[in-house]
Parts: C-alpha cells; sequence; structure tokens
C-alpha cells in the first residue's frame, strides 16, 4: 500500500516517549494526534477557533511502532450550522520506507466553531 496522492494534513514520528509500558504506541497518542489533525482542517474550514464536540467513531486497525511516521489525512465530512465533521484516515509508513505502508486508524470527529467567549458561531459558506 502506499501513501494517499494528496498532502497530509499532519506528519509525525512516533517516539519511545509515545509508548506504553509494554513498549507499544498507545491509542491516547494516535487519538490525541487525529484530534490536532481533524483541528487543523476545521479551524480552516471554519475560519477561526474551533472545539472538538464529539468523537463519532474510532477505528484502530493496525498497531503503530516506534519509529514509523505517521500521517494523517483529514477531509470535510459535512458541515452544519455550527458544526464541522470530520473524517481522519491515518497510515503508518515503516522501516522510513513510503512503499511499506499500512492503514492504522480511521476516525470521524465532530468540531464546533467557537467564538472569543468560546460560543458557538456560524461556520461560513464552504
Amino acid at each position: 500500500m502506499k501513501l494517499p496522492d494528496k498532502q497530509a494534513t499532519l506528519r509525525v514520528i512516533a517516539m519511545p516517549s509515545d509508548t506504553n509500558s509494554a513498549g507499544d504506541v498507545f491509542g491516547g497518542w494516535i487519538m490525541s494526534q487525529v484530534d490536532l489533525a481533524g483541528s487543523i482542517l476545521a479551524h480552516q474550514v471554519a475560519d477561526g477557533r474551533v472545539a472538538t464536540v464529539a468523537v463519532e467513531s474510532f477505528i484502530f486497525l493496525e498497531p503503530i511502532f516506534v519509529g514509523d511516521v505517521v500521517s494523517c489525512f483529514a477531509k470535510l465530512h459535512k458541515t452544519g450550522t455550527t458544526s464541522l465533521t470530520i473524517n481522519i484516515d491515518v497510515f503508518a509508513e515503516r522501516d522510513h520506507s513510503r512503499f511499506a505502508c499500512v492503514k492504522v486508524t480511521e476516525a470521524k470527529l465532530t468540531y464546533v466553531a467557537i467564538d472569543k467567549n468560546r460560543k458557538p458561531r456560524k461556520v461560513p459558506p464552504t
């Protein structure tokens, strides 16, 4: 498998500090990366501050290993009056090779656009 032919929203290397006591990269770390990637796109689409309000789905397909280059690809799923739902697909490149690549996670998160008082605001038309 190869990476999708589009620009990743976020790329990061899994480090030893991202592991649990058994030496495996723990799910909370990848959940954090997914939330960051989703919020980058949500912020762009909402043209300003957003807050995560729901995790609709989170599926761990394969483990992530120390040294994997993790790429998160975010795509707008839908917009509401104040909310945005983002799909995020996550791939791991193994052995520093774009040819040793595996899809490791897929998720759907919802964000709400907020104003300077942290109150919901309308999402601009896309």
